[in-house]
């Protein structure tokens, strides 16, 4: 199910004590359980130090751009000191501190199945004895690439290469080759990673950090942009740029604003006009892509693209990315056409057997129904908390995906996703981090939960950001 939700969300019933449960692991325990102990929430502020991350930043910020290798991942957006992690498993993360999370980022997407998975694990154990990369075609490729396009509606054939970029630059070059046009037309807030044709109104961190247009593009007069879900829009546009636009591109549903999710007359009337006008139709789902079912977003809204970009979940933690779609448009793509893109570690057996493993668990009967219960009692559970501790908030989920905004809503685009109070967010997004809750460091990323997730973490969450909001 789905539902776009508001402050007025229905309660749990859940109510919270004085007392909570630590969630400190040393960093020689066993992860696969938590150590718990009564404690008030005094004692467990007393306890929460990032000293060691700290002092590890401060080194890094020598070593690395802002310190780091991903720009959010800096906390610049939510203040306070960024945390280093040194180990995963399952629904938690422990940073070199010592400090437990319950963790709704989940790498960013690629985690539905829960850090560290046993049978991951073990399935990438005995692939490692046969080494970690070919550079050559192996038969693990063949199995992964079955198992896509017998899942996702639009792919008759896929091509697997390193990272969600490479994907979204490769399928925008396969448009362009098919149709033999160079305009194209993306959504203010959506993200297609860091190439410069997309880096127009994006997304992520360049939402999170407030940059403008990215500097260092070259290549973005024939980027077109219009608001998310606004249809009329995108006509001016085919009207404008006639017999010009090769294709439209989006995220079906908008992860890195935020969550944000498309009004049925605004993803059927993107099929339709694109159509009309001879441009392929493109699903950006790198994020939503056997996430929010196991044919992701388009067979959760019954609409088939005419492409498709992957990454993430099909790589089960492990850097992967791929595009796909129809067979009369990707046998454009070298050495089947003329239309060269190539990769070194594209299709690495250690990838391949990672995705082949987290697919065959999401199959299991009973996966996304999960999925959907926990996510709808997290984000209607915060809402709820959100409503009883005075702010305006607003949010929604769709199987293991969620989000919510400081604001009293709705949400459908970009520009109604800025009116949140990223100050409020910040105060909350640390509150929450001492509690032992760690999400996403924007106002402007979706959640996720997992498998792993069990109702005690749910729970956890919510009694935390009851108290969390009452200190705000």
């Amino acid at each position: 199910m789905s539902a776009t939700l508001t402050g007025s969300g229905t309660a749990l019933g859940f109510s919270c004590s004085s007392k909570i449960s630590k969630r400190v692991s040393p960093l020689n325990s066993n992860r696969c359980s938590s150590i718990k102990m009564s404690v008030s929430v005094d004692e467990k502020k007393k306890s929460f130090t990032l000293q060691k991350s700290e002092e590890a930043f401060n080194a890094a910020k020598n070593l690395m751009p802002g310190g780091v290798n991903s720009p959010v991942r800096a906390f610049k957006s939510v203040g306070g000191q960024p945390v280093l992690i040194d180990s995963v498993k399952g629904s938690k993360m422990w940073d070199i501190d010592g400090n437990e999370y319950i963790d709704y980022v989940g790498s960013w997407g690629p985690a539905i199945i829960g850090h560290a998975d046993d049978e991951v694990l073990a399935a990438l154990a005995e692939t490692m004895k046969k080494g970690t990369s070919f550079g050559a075609p192996c038969l693990l490729e063949n199995v992964l690439a079955e198992m896509v396009i017998s899942a996702v509606p639009s792919i008759e054939m896929v091509r697997f290469v390193n990272s969600g970029t490479e994907a979204c630059m490769g399928v925008l070059r396969l448009a362009r080759a098919f149709t033999n046009k160079e305009k194209f037309i993306k959504f203010e807030g959506c993200y297609h990673g860091h190439a410069n044709a997309f880096l127009v109104k994006a997304g992520s961190g360049v939402a999170t950090l407030g940059l403008p247009d990215s500097p260092g593009k070259a290549a973005t007069s024939d980027t077109l942009t219009a608001p998310y879900n606004d249809i009329e829009a995108v006509a001016k546009l085919f009207e404008a740029h006639k017999g010009e636009i090769s294709a439209v591109i989006l995220e079906p549903v908008v992860g890195n604003s935020g969550f944000i999710t498309p009004t049925p007359e605004f993803i059927n009337g993107l099929r339709q006009l694109s159509r009309d006008n001879g441009a392929l139709l493109i699903f950006d789902e790198v994020m939503t892509g056997f996430r929010l079912a196991y044919g992701g977003a388009q067979e959760y809204f019954g609409i088939t693209p005419d492409l498709t970009t992957l990454g993430k979940i099909i790589g089960g933690g492990l850097p992967v990315g791929a595009y796909g779609g129809r067979r009369d448009i990707m046998e454009m793509v070298a050495p089947a056409g003329p239309m060269y893109q190539a990769g070194t570690l594209s299709g690495n057996p250690l990838a391949m057997t990672a995705g082949i493993h987290t697919l065959k668990r999401l199959k299991q009967p009973g996966t996304y129904e999960y999925l959907d219960k926990i996510t709808k009692e997290l984000t209607n559970g915060i809402l709820e908390a959100g409503k009883k501790t005075g702010h305006a908030m607003c949010g929604g989920y769709i199987s293991g995906m969620f989000g919510f905004f400081f604001t009293e809503g709705p949400v459908y685009n970009f520009a109604d996703a800025k009116k949140s109070d990223t100050e409020k967010f910040g105060s909350f997004f640390r509150g929450m981090l001492e509690e032992g809750v760690y999400f996403a460091p924007s106002q402007f990323e979706a959640g996720f939960t997992s498998l792993a997730h069990t109702q005690e973490d749910i729970q956890f969450t919510i009694a935390a950001a009851e108290r969390v909001l009452g200190r705000i």
